[in-house]
């Protein structure tokens, strides 16, 4: 395969030069493979711990240990000027009791002495329908550094202003125009579809992340070459990410088809033909008149015989 950039090798194991790193097996087999100080940016989304076809359910103390091995050694890995990402939802106890991850993640990467610069709300509009509780629409993604010399670039990332024709009204700028030309700061709120059923990047991974909301992190927390690196790989992601970004990428998954899949699409992030959502395209709203924003005749009727039955 080739590029603009030369040809793209991905690497079964950890090397140090190779632009992609896909191992199949353990992430703290491959973590252990990377040299002290090597990573600039580490972003997962981790399992949760309940019964994804993927994970084995265990013992909620037991799941906390093992997401403390992990960031230990994701901690390990980081350059001093590296931040780290993990992003949750909740745990679901077997009576419905929810428990949100990113309490437990804090309280681990606080005693690692990692520094917290953002909780980012991730928000989406589809998922599942609960019964009992409202429907969960988004999650978090904590993001920690090493130390407070971390690498943070804005202006990459930089969304269009929502007034970009508004001026200074007073004081010495009067008149001035009074943002920033090239955009404002994203914030901490991130709407951003999830991958659903036909979205473009959709794989066979029931739980996949869409590639625009690690590109944001990519963009802004590293430079050109850096190492990315996602010890729950799945599908591949962030190493598409990375790779779309000229960045280098490293990732573990336990599934031999998660991997394959992750392979084909890293090869083709390089290549630039990788099917996916662009950056920055806005949410879709359907039309008053789209026929699927419409009442179908038969379930209003529904609808209306349950609401004189209640």
């Amino acid at each position: 395969m080739t590029s603009l950039w030369g040809d793209v090798q991905i690497a079964p194991s950890y090397e140090p030069d190779t632009p992609a790193v896909l191992f199949q097996g353990d992430r703290l087999d491959l973590l252990r493979q990377i040299p002290d100080g090597h990573t600039k940016l580490v972003v997962t989304s981790p399992p949760y711990n309940i019964g994804k076809k993927y994970e084995t359910k265990i013992d909620f103390d037991e799941y906390l240990k093992q997401q403390k091995e992990t960031i230990g050694e994701c901690v390990r890995t980081l350059a001093p000027d590296g931040s780290l990402c993990w992003q949750v939802g909740n745990h679901v106890a077997s009576d419905g009791e929810i428990f949100p991850l990113d309490i437990f993640i804090y309280r681990i990467c606080a005693d690692l002495r990692l520094k917290l610069r953002n909780r980012i709300i991730w928000s989406f509009e589809h998922g599942l329908h609960c019964r009992r509780r409202f429907s969960g629409r988004y999650e978090t993604i904590l993001w920690f550094t090493k130390t407070d010399d971390y690498t943070f670039n804005l202006d990459p990332v930089r969304v269009p202003q929502k007034y970009p024709g508004k001026r200074h009204f007073k004081g010495p700028k009067a008149g001035q125009f009074s943002c920033n030309p090239l955009g404002k700061n994203p914030g901490d709120l991130w709407v951003i579809p999830n991958v659903k059923h036909n979205h473009i990047e959709k794989t066979i991974h029931p739980c996949q992340f869409p590639i625009e909301l690690v590109e944001r992190l990519v963009l802004s927390l590293t430079n050109e070459g850096d190492l990315v690196v996602d010890p729950y790989m799945g599908v591949g992601s962030t190493a598409c990410a990375a790779l779309l970004h000229h960045r280098r990428a490293a990732g573990a998954e336990l599934q031999a088809g998660y991997v394959k899949i992750a392979r084909h699409r890293a090869g083709l992030a390089w290549e630039g033909r990788l099917p996916r959502r662009p950056v920055g395209r806005p949410v879709y709203v359907p039309g008053p008149k789209d026929r699927v924003a419409q009442m179908p005749p038969e379930l209003d009727l529904v609808r209306r015989s349950l609401r004189t039955t209640r």
